[in-house]
């Protein structure tokens, strides 16, 4: 470490879902000096707070914007990748479904990684971390947290195509869902990470009040470069700032840069496959396979198809619905774009589901990239358990340099995940005759084309239109075992006074959206660094 180097007791890198919950639970104890370190800018973008302008970043400064390596399943394309580079992360950029996942995938963690990791720990930190609306919490008080950091809303204004789809699901025997409840078959509304019509990051929930500490450090515009690594052992960090400085951690460096961005950290500093490390002449420091392998995703394909009112989100940008914005935060603008959502079986012998079906009211084009000028509805299928497993890898020692990325979708021997997500698309089509959702749908617009029937559409939905979920995990997974990269409390098997508190330690993808998760584990991390005991639920809840 460099003499005269900054001292703080923890240092977390990154700032986003996970940072931010970290910087605001460890600086609570006032004795601890924590610095929060970020790559991005500040979330002062207006696009950030207007919660239907969330695609408007994707390709910006604030987002890494990174594509897959060619997925030989997927036409050899190259799968964009977006990921918030900014306070708040992920959790600035992304459609704000509040999706936990359901009791059984947090019994896979606790198989994975032991006591204190089902579905009772869980809960209680949903329930700690929510303040869910009344409409929402009323019908099992129990299963919803209220007065904690995050505000769970339903959507505030749902537009009458998303009912139209609701009430077509339902006809096809799918039940309206609680949201987030124990029910795991049927169709809703998504509850949102939403206040008063507008996004409630977890920067708004949890940063933000904290920045009034003293011992709370928090800088942008930090690219880390590696972790120091002494006698064994996480002494602190480098990163670029116009020449590379070093910053020391007294106590513990913990990594929270995501999925793709603790791996690819973790690499750049030595720990790693050493085969890799060593092709890119960096110093082995500990010889570790498991950092960048295991990267499962949730894969989405559907069809778009045009709408026959103008009601959809692409008259959003008119002036009159920005007027209704921002004078009651009412309008279209106050869409989360992925509006309905539910559970649904492949196989109806299945005893959980292993699809999510979705429905925006707009023609969601070209992985989120286009603005649509046309109304038009997209539905699509979520592969929720994929068997097919990717991996991250640097490409250089530069932190500058992007990583392969390469999720391997749809590459599982036995082809079980492409013929359930086509089961799912089978469904998208098959809702799409049902009233009153077929007096409302056009003509399809993707895929395109004139296709002979439905069965080439759903390979063509498949091999040139699905798309990320945006929902990668696994690529640091925690667990039990002494081959999984950190232990049940999250630390480094390898390195002593490092930890990684994110999406990539998740050891098994839950049958939801990952941002309720990743801030959960983080919830449960910040009590494992501070010694304090779990929250509890009652017997029954």
């Amino acid at each position: 470490m460099p003499e005269g180097a900054e001292r703080f007791d923890v240092v977390i890198v990154g700032a986003g879902s996970a940072g931010c919950v970290l910087a605001s639970r460890l600086s609570e104890d006032r004795g601890r000096r924590v610095l929060l370190l970020e790559a991005g800018p500040p979330d002062r973008h207006p696009y950030v707070k207007i919660p239907a302008a969330f695609p408007k970043l994707f390709g910006s400064r604030l987002d890494w914007g990174e594509r897959s390596e060619p997925q030989e399943a997927l036409g050899g394309r190259r799968v964009y990748l977006p990921r918030g580079r900014l306070l708040g992360g992920s959790s600035s950029i992304n459609a704000m479904m509040w999706v936990r996942g359901l009791p059984a995938d947090y019994a896979a963690w606790e198989e994975l990684a032991g006591p204190g990791w089902g579905w009772p720990d869980a809960l209680a930190y949903f329930r700690r971390i929510e303040d869910t609306a009344a409409p929402l919490a009323a019908a099992d008080p129990g299963q919803h947290g209220r007065g904690g950091p995050l505000s769970i809303s339903p959507p505030r204004q749902l537009n009458p195509l998303t009912s139209a789809w609701l009430e077509a699901a339902r006809t096809l025997g799918m039940p309206l869902l609680e949201q987030n409840g124990a029910a795991s078959h049927g169709v809703a509304p998504a509850a949102l990470s939403q206040r008063h019509g507008r996004r409630h990051s977890a920067a708004d929930a949890y940063l933000r009040p904290a920045l009034r500490r003293t011992n709370l450090t928090v800088r942008t515009g930090m690219l880390v470069d590696r972790v120091l690594v002494a006698d064994g052992r996480a002494v602190g960090v480098a990163y670029r700032r116009g020449g590379r400085e070093a910053i020391a951690a007294a106590d513990e460096v913990v990594l929270a840069a995501g999925t793709v961005g603790s791996p690819a950290l973790l690499q750049r500093s030595g720990i790693g496959p050493a085969p890799l490390l060593r092709r890119l002449g960096i110093e082995v420091v500990a010889d570790v396979a498991g950092v960048g392998a295991g990267l499962a995703d949730h894969l989405a394909s559907g069809v778009v198809v045009e709408s026959r009112l103008p009601l959809t989100l692409a008259a959003a940008e008119r002036p009159v619905e920005l007027w209704r914005f921002v004078t009651r935060r009412r309008g279209l603008l106050t869409s989360n774009v992925a509006e309905g959502y539910g559970y649904l079986r492949s196989d109806p012998a299945l005893s959980l589901p292993d699809l999510e079906v979705i429905f925006a009211p707009v023609a969601f084009l070209e992985e989120g990239l286009v603005v649509p000028k046309e109304h038009g509805l997209t539905l699509a299928a979520v592969l929720l358990t994929p068997e097919s497993r990717g991996s991250v890898a640097i490409t250089a020692p530069d932190p500058a340099a992007a990583p392969a990325i390469d999720p391997r979708y749809l590459s599982d021997p036995a082809g079980a995940d492409a013929a359930r997500l086509s089961a799912g698309v089978r469904w998208c089509l098959r809702v799409l005759t049902c009233e009153p959702l077929a007096s409302l749908a056009g003509r399809r617009l993707l895929p395109a084309g004139e296709l002979a029937d439905d069965e080439v559409v759903v390979a063509a939905s498949l091999r040139d239109n699905a798309q990320t979920l945006y929902h990668p995990v696994g690529t640091c997974a925690m667990g039990s075992a002494a081959t999984s990269v950190v232990d049940p409390e999250l630390r480094l098997r390898a390195v002593a006074g490092l930890r990684v508190v994110d999406a990539s330690a998740i050891p098994r993808l839950v049958r939801g959206h990952t941002n309720a998760a990743t801030m959960m584990l983080a919830e449960k991390a910040s009590d494992l660094m501070r010694r304090l005991p779990a929250p509890q639920v009652s017997p029954g809840q």
